[in-house]
């Protein structure tokens, strides 16, 4: 099975989710969006292929908003287009934080700024535990979505929707994929960015065991939403 990866910035890659996936017997085909030299100037031209020959789609986070087109350029009108047909011709998109809003906006919904930054691990209430436990979960966001008609919002904060299911579809405002190094990047760019995280790596590190475990368990609960749990475990 073939799964493709928007990864819209390499600092932002399928970590944790991408090695379930790859343990699931998924091939994992990468699309780069914007390259890293061009991380301060995002406007870059992109193309993106038809929806055929997937069977799954996960759309990354990325360190911009969404609703910025002047900012980030014509290629997200190009990817909501592009997330729009593969969701209404039936193919899973499993959407992680821009990638959630991304999916979000592409369906009929919206992004807004969040009311405060949100950066750290989180729980939160979740009307369906099996599919999105309640956490923690590592949070690194200042944007937040509306859902889109038809949606399901299975959880939320005092910030806002955590999660929604649609159809196959499943969107998450936190980051299942994170790893050490990953957070490592992350906090180092958001304090060139002036935000402040003092002390999280150090605290994440007893954390990220019992993390990646509730990832797989999100991955392998995706899977059977999306009626894609025939691939067992180990014939990555």
């Amino acid at each position: 099975m073939r799964a493709l990866v928007i990864e819209h910035d390499p600092m932002c890659p399928a970590g944790t989710v991408g090695d379930r996936l790859v343990q699931r017997g998924f091939e994992l085909v990468p699309l780069t969006v914007v390259p890293a030299e061009r991380r301060d100037r995002p406007g870059v031209e992109r193309t993106f292929p038809g929806t055929a020959g997937w069977d799954l789609i996960a759309a990354l986070g990325a360190p911009w908003s969404v609703d910025d087109e002047a900012a980030i350029g014509p290629w997200i009108g190009a990817e909501l287009a592009f997330l729009r047909a593969a969701h209404e011709a039936g193919t899973p998109v499993l959407g992680i934080c821009f990638g959630g809003q991304a999916l979000a906006t592409a369906l009929g919904g919206g992004v807004e700024r969040a009311p405060r930054v949100e950066i750290g691990w989180t729980g939160f209430e979740t009307a369906e535990p099996e599919l999105v436990a309640p956490g923690p979960w590592f949070e690194f966001h200042t944007d937040r979505w509306s859902p889109p008609p038809g949606a399901v919002e299975i959880a939320r904060n005092d910030v806002g929707p955590q999660a929604f299911r649609i159809g196959r579809s499943l969107a998450v405002q936190f980051h299942p994929e994170v790893t050490l190094p990953v957070m490592e990047a992350w906090l180092a760019y958001g304090a060139e960015q002036g935000i402040e995280a003092d002390g999280l790596l150090d605290r994440s590190r007893g954390l990220m065991a019992d993390a990646e475990r509730r990832a797989h368990t999100l991955v392998d609960a995706f899977l059977r939403h999306a009626a894609l749990d025939r691939a067992p475990l180990g014939t990555g």
